[in-house]
């Protein structure tokens, strides 16, 4: 099996990416992996300091080989994640993603490149990812259920594809005014979730600058879909006020402890979407009332 290179996306966190580092240094399949780091630049002097504390802890071990690419200039998140991956994808074929605050089990590897050999061909599948949501919120206890499982929603906390769904993708939403005239394709886009529409009306008019619900609108105008494992592979440290996507509604569903810590999983020819664990997924991005007033006040301003 050929590996996937692993692009790790920072900007001013030390304390995220150093732990996001030392985790993925123990996978099992670091030291055959290529890892690749996209350092943003300041956005302005405030952040200096901090960019230069995430480049000096920039030198991991363990790995095949690093490399390091330092931007001259604030690219943003979504900028950098397009470029880089883009970049990786070309040269590769295929890509493991993670951002800075991601701390995964040392079979986090393992798990996204089985996935990206078995799912390789089976071009209904969009994505991977190695994270899910507790097993508690999940309610994914029974021994029958499936290692696996399909959702309309790709994830941005640590995701793998390969070039040619990446491809599938256009940046600049050329149909964006007919789907907001048709209220059954929003209908339907929101499977994934019911901030899936708001999330892309707010890219479009510039309130928020996001790769990933461009890169969830293509997924969904493929009708393609995405593979979660059962229990997560994955921790989310981020959701402290530190991110660039800073959230007053921290909720423990996105952090949790009970990582997969053995190699115990069996891929699923055609995975079938099971309504009640999307319908569960979903909840983690359910809005509060507060934030439903504060996007309609926003919109109608």
């Amino acid at each position: 099996m050929e590996l996937a290179p692993i692009a790790l996306f920072t900007y001013n966190r030390p304390y995220h990416t150093k732990k996001t580092l030392e985790a993925l240094s123990k996978n099992k399949l670091a030291e055959e992996s290529d890892l690749w780091i996209f350092s943003d630049a300041p956005k302005s002097s405030k952040d200096e300091d901090l960019v230069q504390q995430v480049r000096d802890v920039l030198n991991p071990t363990g790995f095949k080989s690093v490399h390091v690419v330092k931007r001259e200039i604030n690219m943003g998140l979504a900028a950098s994640v397009i470029a880089g991956s883009s970049e990786l994808l070309n040269k590769y074929g295929k890509v493991i993603s993670l951002e800075d605050d991601l701390v995964t089990s040392p079979f986090f590897l393992s798990f996204m490149n089985e996935g990206l050999e078995f799912y390789e061909n089976q071009e209904e599948i969009f994505s991977l990812s190695g994270f899910s949501f507790s097993r508690e919120f999940m309610r994914i206890n029974r021994p029958d259920d499936s290692d696996v499982y399909a959702h309309y929603r790709p994830m941005s906390w640590s995701w793998a594809t390969w070039k040619n769904r990446w491809d599938k993708v256009d940046w600049e939403v050329a149909d964006y005014e007919s789907f907001m005239k048709d209220k059954a394709k929003q209908k339907a886009f929101e499977l994934g979730g019911r901030d899936l529409t708001t999330m892309l009306r707010n890219q479009m008019e510039g309130r928020v600058d996001s790769w990933y619900i461009r890169w969830s609108y293509a997924c969904f105008k493929q009708s393609l879909l995405n593979i979660y494992p059962r229990y997560s592979l994955v921790n989310n440290i981020g959701h402290d006020g530190t991110g660039v996507h800073k959230s007053n509604e921290v909720r423990d569903v996105f952090s949790h402890q009970d990582l997969l810590l053995s190699k115990d999983w069996k891929f699923v020819t055609n995975p079938v979407v099971d309504k009640n664990l999307v319908s569960r997924f979903n909840e983690a991005f359910r809005p509060s009332f507060m934030t439903k007033l504060k996007r309609k006040l926003l919109i109608e301003r």
